[in-house]
């Protein structure tokens, strides 16, 4: 299975339960949570592109492994170019986490693949998470008994972060980084960038890398100057 599956067994630094910033999103952290520690058996979390979604799931199958639990994470961007086989043997694990799972919606044999794994988890006692882009009743699903499986669970949309949420979440990734800004100027950048967290991340990290280059403080002028606002 690690010949099959060398890239959706690699999860990226940084992304744990513990420092997902989850503003309104509590209900959803909760129950990810949960699954992760085997209280719930299945979630679905949908929403827009940069809420978290990916985070969450990473988050979960560390969590899971820290407990001593086997998890999973199946990006489906990263399966598609393979064949549906590769769900063979995938109920093994205690945790599976399914990211963006509304890529197979559409294509009759990776639907009928994840329906027969969503079954074979099921009846062995596993746990499923999945991620998409929209809710299960709103995607192009083929098979109808497949929405109607995926739809069972808590179906939860994560809420994009306000602006004091996503000041808040400036000030404390830029404190785990070793960086001192102050609420004016996290304020600012929240402000200016996109408002998602992965793209408000994005330019922190361009912030960090710029002012150690520069030797320069992340105030509003340093901001302006390097994203040319």
């Amino acid at each position: 299975m690690s010949n099959q599956l060398p890239l959706a067994l690699q999860l990226r630094e940084g992304h744990d339960l513990d420092n997902f910033h989850a503003g309104d999103n509590g209900l959803a952290l909760a129950s990810v949570k949960a699954a992760a520690q085997g209280e719930e058996h299945q979630v679905l979390l949908w929403g827009g592109e940069g809420q978290g979604k990916s985070h969450l799931l990473e988050g979960a199958v560390r969590h899971a492994q820290a407990l001593g639990r086997s998890a999973c994470l199946l990006p489906a961007k990263e399966l598609l170019p393979l064949v549906p086989d590769v769900f063979d043997g995938m109920e093994q694990f205690a945790l599976l986490a399914l990211d963006d799972v509304d890529q197979f919606a559409g294509q009759p044999r990776w639907e009928e693949a994840l329906f027969h794994l969503y079954n074979r988890v099921m009846a062995g006692g596993g746990v499923l998470l999945f991620t998409a882009s929209a809710s299960p009743a709103a995607t192009p699903w083929q098979l109808p008994d497949l929405a109607t499986r995926l739809a069972a669970g808590p179906v939860i949309r994560l809420q994009p972060l306000d602006e004091q949420a996503l000041t808040e979440l400036v000030v404390r990734r830029a404190g785990e980084r070793g960086l001192r800004i102050n609420g004016e100027a996290a304020r600012y950048l929240a402000m200016r960038s996109e408002r998602s967290p992965a793209a408000l991340l994005e330019r922190l990290a361009t912030l960090d890398h710029m002012a150690l280059a520069r030797q320069r403080a992340l105030t509003i002028p340093f901001i302006k100057d390097v994203f040319d606002w």
